[in-house]
Order: structure tokens, then sequence, then C-alpha cells
């Protein structure tokens, strides 16, 4: 999630739930200072946080929840504007995406060369690859997962998710 005020990730939270089940991890707010690019829709001084979700869900899904997710960036932005805050434009951005032992998979809207197609104008990419120890990102990474910054945190989802799996093999993830 990106959005200028914590306040907004926080009002993301309860609709997330009710979508996706309980929240299991939630990572610290982290600046998001290696692109300007939603500056002008977003605001200044942005922030980053994860939401990992304690249900496993069938990655065949991404479509679905990136659809669910663009109306739910809608949704609360009107929900806020009935409060009587000052927003931007677009107060919150809800990336779907999910860990496996293997990957970190993002759902988006935009087409670049390294995406896949899924269907009703959503992509899907490979964000970072785990490998020996270790996340890596690729040549199209965004920055600020590129630099280590989330790393810690993305081990911890990881391990949470491969304890999952272990413990139940009927599990959709493929390792």
């Amino acid at each position: 999630m990106l959005a200028s005020d914590a306040a907004f990730f926080q009002a993301a939270r309860a609709p997330l739930e009710n979508l996706f089940g309980p929240i299991e991890l939630e990572s610290p707010l982290y600046p998001f200072e290696k692109t300007e690019y939603y500056t002008a829709s977003m605001g200044p001084m942005l922030k980053r946080q994860f939401f990992t979700f304690r249900k496993l869900r069938d990655p065949a899904d991404l479509a679905d929840w990136k659809l669910a997710t663009n109306r739910m960036e809608l949704e609360l932005k009107d929900t806020l504007a009935a409060s009587g805050a000052t927003l931007p434009a677009r107060p919150i951005n809800l990336d779907a995406g999910y860990v496996t032992g293997a990957k970190l998979v993002l759902a988006t809207t935009k087409d670049f060369a390294h995406r896949i197609y899924l269907r009703d104008g959503i992509f899907a990419e490979i964000t970072m690859s785990f490998r020996v120890d270790s996340w890596e990102g690729h040549f199209f990474t965004f920055p600020d997962y590129k630099n280590g910054t989330y790393d810690k945190f993305f081990m911890k989802i990881r391990s949470h998710h491969l304890r999952k799996v272990k413990h139940d093999p009927d599990a959709w993830a493929l390792e």
C-alpha cells in the first residue's frame, strides 16, 4: 500500500480484512522516496506499508484481488471524503500480490514487456525472486523493492508462508 497519510492505511484495514480475512503480519511504515511517479496524484512524503493475511489464497485469483482492491481504493476515497478529510486525487494505492517460497508476485493495471496479461486489464509480474538465501530484484523491479529495505519483512512473510504450506499439504502453493 502507498499513501501520504498513515491514517489511510488504517482506513483500508477493515475493508481489506473483509476481503481477505484477518491480517497476519503488518509491516512498519517505510518512507517511499525512490521515485516521484505518484506525487502528482497522491501527494508528497509517501509511505509504504504491507499487510499479509492468515488464510492462503489461490494465486489464480490474483486478477480478482486486484480488481477488488481497485474498487476498494475508490470506496475508501469516498469514505474519507465524507469524513471531511482533505484528500489528494488518489489517497491510497492498494496493490494485491502474493509470496511463495520462490517469488513475490504483484498485480498491476500497467502493461510492460515483462508483465503477463491475466484478464480484465490486469497484469502480473514477478517483482522479486528468492534465490539461495536472499531476495533478488530484476532489471524492472521498482527501486524501493530492489534496495533491500523490505527484505527483512519479506523474509518473515516467506517464513510464515512456508510454515503454512508445510502444515497443510493441500495448500495451493507449489514450491
